[in-house]
């Protein structure tokens, strides 16, 4: 029996673009099929030339085509878009930048451009991960903890603020640049957590020596003209400290919430605090407190508390808020942040990935109360 293209169509439409999350049928990616008997040659147009996911889609199609009786083989051409074609299915899916640009700035829009997350009714929950000072795990956190949450089933982005000491796509193990669609960009996407970060703009070992303006302008754009496709939760890896980044989030996303990052010595717990308070300053509320570097666990079972005790705790007791994991150290942890293998996702049984998971599960349970934010003016 032969198939017919009507059949073809039905069985193409659950088929999903990997980077858009959309049937290949309805963003008209599908261009037609040529039926011989139990053979389909069918024609995809790629959204851009050289896509990273061509192999990806050629498997989709095919296991889809080979499910309906009567074929047997499958054959997929690729052609590409036209200019004309990604402006319309930009327009589609992200809507038209010239439709806002040049209105005047205002509440929850940046240089006149309304970020999505800012807007009254928008679902998306955003946490913003803060350290008062570096090198307390505050980038491992995050991204341990978006995979935690994507393993949950939410739909799960996140955002590398940190733009002098970026490290987001390094941790996650992202091994392609972002694909820019008539001038929107989509991220990349792996153990289900699209991100974007400077790391995909500047070579990993050269400084990044930009004034307060245009640093602002590049904040603007990762929250503006990337398709994050309304996420679940969008994680933003902030720098540490309270300087113009942190100060440029607050305006730009008024109803997000905050989470501390600190270790356990009262050093680190001191100086997390002036990041707490920083948010009080700018109305975010602080949600809870994350520990980080708790304990080492040796061969015979018992916790070392190598860092000191009790800074997570003290900080979470300051802020009236709770401590709501306490992230443990080893090896496998800090290995799989330098070679792109996280642990929350490559050993999810672990104990560090337990807390992860226990930390999603309180983040989920935790929903904050929506507040009327007071217009944010920083000068």
């Amino acid at each position: 029996m032969t198939v017919t293209e009507a059949e073809v169509i039905e069985a193409l439409r659950p088929v999903e673009d990997p980077e858009l999350h959309r049937s290949i049928v309805d963003l008209d990616m599908y261009r037609g099929a040529a039926i011989d008997g139990g053979h389909v040659d069918v024609e995809i147009a790629l959204t851009v030339a050289g896509c990273p996911l061509r192999n990806e889609i050629r498997g989709r199609v095919t296991e889809a085509l080979l499910a309906l009786d009567g074929v047997a083989a499958v054959t997929v051409d690729f052609g590409v878009m036209t200019d004309e074609e990604r402006a319309e299915l930009r327009t589609r899916l992200h809507g038209d930048p010239a439709a806002t640009a040049g209105s005047a700035p205002a509440h929850g829009h940046a240089q006149g451009r309304a970020i999505p997350f800012a807007q009254p009714g928008n679902r998306t929950r955003t946490l913003l991960i803060a350290s008062g000072k570096g090198g307390v795990g505050k980038s491992s956190v995050t991204a341990n903890l978006a995979i935690a949450l994507a393993r949950r089933g939410r739909s799960t982005a996140v955002v590398d603020a940190d733009v002098w000491g970026f490290s987001i796509p390094r941790m996650l193990g992202v091994d392609r640049a972002p694909v820019v669609i008539d001038e929107m960009i989509v991220p990349p996407e792996v153990h289900g957590v699209r991100c974007i970060s400077m790391g995909f703009f500047a070579q990993e070992d050269q400084p990044v020596i930009w004034r307060g303006p245009m640093l602002h302008k590049a904040l603007e754009q990762f929250l503006t003209d990337v398709f994050w496709d309304d996420p679940d939760y969008l994680i933003v890896d902030l720098p540490p400290g309270t300087g113009d980044i942190s100060l440029s989030l607050a305006q730009f996303l008024p109803r997000a919430e905050a989470y501390v990052v600190t270790t356990p010595n009262p050093a680190a717990q001191k100086v997390a605090q002036r990041s707490a308070f920083m948010f009080d300053k700018v109305n975010i509320e602080v949600r809870g407190v994350i520990e980080n570097m708790s304990w080492f666990t040796g061969d015979d079972g018992r916790r070392y508390p190598i860092f000191g005790s009790g800074g997570g705790a003290d900080l979470a007791r300051r802020l009236e808020v709770d401590l709501i994991g306490q992230v443990p150290i080893a090896i496998p942890l800090r290995e799989g942040s330098d070679r792109g293998r996280p642990i929350v996702a490559v050993d999810p049984d672990s104990e560090a990935s337990q807390i992860f998971a226990a930390m999603a599960e309180w983040v989920e349970g935790h929903a904050p109360s929506r507040r009327t934010h007071p217009e944010l003016k920083i000068v």
